[in-house]
Formats: structure tokens, C-alpha cells, sequence
């Protein structure tokens, strides 16, 4: 499976070529919220396992939520309506705010917003089968059989907090390029 770069590389990646090509029907809290759902979605259960067994509490509860999160319906099924709610709601107050532009002017509805976290979960799953052998590899068979490995999983913390890092400059970038205030400072 492919790291979370590649996962948000792609997902920024395609929604601003359907941003540029949509003339303004697909926009800037559209593209956010794909992105965030193809980025770290299906995979917050597999976070959660790991951060319960960096920090040694309720390794059982991380574990048995990776492993009915990690999968491209049931993340859509148990997550969808509840982060449907949350989205629609952040994109009122991004828009409110004038935080993220929409050229409508309108945020996104509860149903667009469940829309685009399948959307994002299914092209979550398809990097990750795309990078491991059709999905035919050990370590992906492995996985998807057991949850995780025998142990603690083997993911380093600096390397999480990196990587976190990043993206989150990565993803505050685009709503600083996206803002109302840049778009009114192009105008005068």
C-alpha cells in the first residue's frame, strides 16, 4: 500500500484538474473534502491501531476498528453519515468565514459530502491496489486477513508526525490559494 503522500498527491491531483475543467461546479470544498476522505479515510482505522499500540491502551478497541474501517464499503457504511454531518457543517463555516471560495457561493449539502467520502474511499482502495500486484502480494493478503502484524506495528512515530506535518502544510496551502481573500486580491 502506498504511504500517505502518494494517496494525497493523487487526490489534490485529480480534484484540481476537475476544478480546472468543471468551470467552478466542482470546487474548492469539494476537492477538500475528496482529498482528505482519498488521503486519510479507510486508513484511520489502521491509524487507530497504531496509535493504540504505540501508547499501550485499548489495543483491543484500535484493532477491531482497523478492521472494519480498513474496507472500501464499510468505511462508507459506519463513517458515512456521521463525517457527511461534519463536512457539510465545516463547509458552512469555511464559506461563512471566508476561509475556502466557492464560486456558487453555496456550501456543500450532507448528500454531496457522502458523495465525495465514497468517492474517496473507492480511489483510496484503488492506489492500493494498484501499488501491490493487483492486490495478489503477501503483505497485502496479510493484512487484509489479520487486521495488522503479529506485534506492535511497525511504524515510526518521527515518521508520523513528519508526514503529518507535511500534509497539513500541504492541505493549508490549498485553502490559502482557495480563500476568498486571494481571489478578492486578484480582482483589484
Amino acid at each position: 500500500m502506498p504511504g500517505p503522500g502518494p494517496h494525497m498527491m493523487y487526490a489534490l491531483g485529480s480534484s484540481i484538474g476537475l476544478m480546472s475543467t468543471s468551470n467552478g461546479r466542482f470546487s474548492p470544498h469539494h476537492s477538500l473534502v475528496y482529498s482528505i476522505n482519498a488521503f486519510f479515510g479507510p486508513d484511520l482505522g489502521s491509524f487507530s491501531e497504531w496509535f493504540t499500540s504505540t501508547i499501550g491502551f485499548a489495543h483491543s478497541f484500535g484493532s477491531a476498528l482497523a478492521d472494519v474501517i480498513h474496507d472500501p464499503f464499510f468505511y462508507i457504511l459506519i463513517l458515512g453519515l456521521p463525517l457527511s454531518f461534519l463536512y457539510s457543517w465545516l463547509s458552512r463555516v469555511f464559506l461563512h468565514r471566508g476561509s475556502l471560495d466557492s464560486i456558487s457561493g453555496v456550501p456543500l449539502t450532507r448528500w454531496q459530502c457522502l458523495l465525495l467520502i465514497s468517492a474517496g474511499s473507492l480511489s483510496h482502495f484503488f492506489l492500493d491496489h494498484l501499488f501491490e500486484e493487483n492486490g495478489h502480494s503477501s503483505m497485502y493478503t496479510w493484512i487484509l486477513s489479520t487486521g495488522w502484524w503479529d506485534n506492535r506495528a511497525p511504524v515510526n512515530p518521527d515518521a508520523v508526525v513528519v508526514v503529518g506535518f507535511l500534509c497539513t502544510f500541504l492541505i493549508g496551502g490549498f485553502i490559502n490559494i482557495n480563500s476568498i481573500e486571494a481571489f478578492e486580491f486578484e480582482v483589484h
